[in-house]
């Protein structure tokens, strides 16, 4: 997707649309939660966990999650990409944490989005999906 799509998806957090917005700024080819990658199975097979990351970029063949999660809560999100490298070794992802996030905003010259993500407001909005 580039800024000349016609409709944005619906973004589940508001981190996760001004990223877009920067990738969109620089021209930068980008899908949002194309792909499932099944993490976790019960005995007769079925998906008991799963893993949608955010974005694919795939002029880079990498996708992208974001998280804004407290930092002693982003340990669930590690533990799943570790659990992503493990099965998927071919897959090549990047988490940006919420201070990477702020830092990529305020560098662009968002200093109202950067201050979305302060505050415990920002850890809660939109992290109640378990993707």
């Amino acid at each position: 997707m580039t800024a000349s799509d016609s409709k944005p998806p619906k973004f589940a957090h508001p981190a996760e649309e001004i990223f877009s917005r920067i990738l969109d700024f620089y021209g930068i080819k980008w899908e949002y939660e194309p792909r499932t990658f099944p993490l976790e199975w019960d005995e007769q097979g079925n998906v008991t966990e799963a893993f949608r990351p955010d974005f694919y970029l795939s002029e880079q063949n990498l996708y992208v999650e974001l998280t804004t999660l407290r930092p002693r809560l982003s340990t669930y999100k590690n533990r799943r990409l570790r659990r992503m490298k493990e099965l998927y070794p071919d897959v090549n992802i990047k988490l940006f944490k919420r201070r990477e996030m702020r830092d990529l905003m305020v560098k662009y010259g968002l200093m109202t989005e950067a201050q979305q993500l302060s505050g415990t407001d920002a850890q809660s909005n939109g992290t109640a999906s378990n993707k």
